[in-house]
């Protein structure tokens, strides 16, 4: 066969392959799910026989006594664990295939010229199979945040759904992603001190471009700031969307809390803060959420001296909003980590002088919690009336490590937990010998 027949004939079975994607989408169905252990994800207790409808990919009702309107298909969940979607807080799923493999790999634009202009939407994949593992692990949405620019401003991040279909944007543009600590004076050049007046100047710069937009002069490769980036940069300052900081040591934090003396609109949402419980009076008192790792135990370095696992439980008891994350562990691949980390909080009560979440805080840190830090607790993140379709039925209590769901919906379309992996595991769980040899057994 010619090589031109061979790449005929691969293009021929991946647009059959889409074409039978496109065929099997499914549509939004009304349902009514009975007689469940329902977990509304707003922080409140698990309600024992409660029901939840969803009509139109929206849910209409949830809790103990809610009636389930005629001509609606019924699901008994038999006492199972019934939740709203996990809502990832913070990831790279659609974003990275094959970690190791560039032409797979749209993390960042280490390169580019442009840094809080770029938008990640349009890299996105939904194909990708990182979509479909982390969809039958329960994760319905996710905050996805570019990881790193030429500059120290990465890039927007957004809201995505992981739905089985093409349509994956749930928010474009909806987070602005900064480092500071070691990661951000590495780019800009090589002091925290050089991050924080870098930071200034080009929000300053921004501002200038927001009060006279028709002056190009300044806008050239060579400027402080692009255009593109200024765009992105005026919309942080005006506090329309929220500024996702990446910092860990406690005098990074307090320092970055005083940004809002210059610009104080700005919505930040601080990511790692892994000495956050040693300043967690004035994060309290700057209302301003975080995102941490429960793992993030141990002083791997300088900015992590004060690395506990007490960390979320300290900052929550102070009344810091906090959620729970998967950040410098596998977070293209691996969101379903999420319960686990969150399970791990809730057993953190039972160690003498520990502190942890409980239950139902817990569940709140991986569902409503990171919803309101993006500014989408009214859409995404529990089964109030008027949120999104978003339901997962789980074996057993979804924050023990060997639960999983058993279905999922997503704007209440019924979702298929089928994944490469898991048909590879069928595939070869029983290996039999054929005419090829045994390495080729299929």
């Amino acid at each position: 066969m010619s090589r031109m027949m061979v790449k005929t004939a691969a293009l021929t079975a991946v647009l059959a392959m889409v074409s039978a994607l496109s065929a099997t989408s499914v549509s939004a169905q009304d349902v009514a799910i009975r007689n469940a252990k329902l977990v509304i994800g707003d922080g409140s207790a698990p309600i024992d026989g409660g029901t939840v409808v969803v009509r139109g990919g929206k849910i209409v009702a949830a809790g103990a006594h809610v009636a389930v309107p005629a001509g609606v298909t019924v699901v008994n969940a038999a006492g199972a664990w019934v939740t709203p979607g996990i809502v990832a807080a913070f990831s790279r799923v659609g974003l990275v295939e094959v970690d190791a493999v560039d032409g797979t790999n749209d993390r960042g634009a280490s390169r580019s010229r442009f840094s809080a202009g770029l938008d990640i939407s349009p890299a996105l994949n939904p194909m990708g199979s990182p979509v479909a593992v982390n969809r039958a692990a329960g994760v319905t949405r996710a905050i996805v945040a570019p990881s790193e620019s030429s500059n120290i401003f990465a890039g927007q991040g957004a809201v995505v759904d992981l739905g089985d279909d093409m349509d994956m944007v749930t928010r474009p543009r909806a987070l602005q992603f900064i480092s500071f600590g070691e990661a951000g004076s590495s780019k800009a050049g090589g002091s925290r001190a050089a991050t924080f007046l870098l930071f200034r100047e080009q929000l300053l710069a921004a501002r200038s471009y927001a009060r006279n937009p028709a002056s190009l002069a300044e806008w050239s490769n060579g400027a402080m700031i692009q255009r593109a980036d200024a765009d992105a940069l005026v919309a942080v300052i005006d506090g329309k969307v929220p500024l996702f900081v990446r910092v860990d040591r406690a005098s990074d934090i307090l320092n970055v809390l005083k940004l809002r003396s210059d610009f104080p609109a700005l919505k930040l949402v601080l990511v790692g803060v892994t000495e956050g419980w040693l300043v967690a009076r004035e994060l309290a008192a700057g209302k301003v959420p975080v995102i941490v790792s429960p793992l993030t135990d141990l002083p791997g370095n300088f900015e992590r001296l004060g690395a506990t696992q007490s960390n979320a439980g300290r900052l929550a008891a102070a009344g810091v909003a906090v959620s729970v994350g998967v950040f410098d562990d596998d977070d293209a691949h691996k969101m379903g980590y999420t319960t686990q980390y969150a399970g791990n909080l809730v057993a953190l009560n039972r160690i003498a002088g520990a502190s942890g979440l409980s239950w139902d805080q817990a569940f709140a840190a991986i569902s409503s919690i990171p919803a309101k830090a993006v500014g989408m607790d009214g859409q995404i993140g529990s089964l109030q009336a008027g949120r999104v379709g978003d339901v997962v039925m789980w074996d057993n209590d979804p924050l023990e490590l060997g639960s999983r769901p058993t279905m999922v919906w997503i704007d209440g379309k019924k979702q298929s937990l089928v994944t490469r992996q898991g048909r590879l595991r069928d595939r070869y769980i029983t290996p039999s010998e054929g005419a090829l040899p045994k390495a080729y057994v299929h």
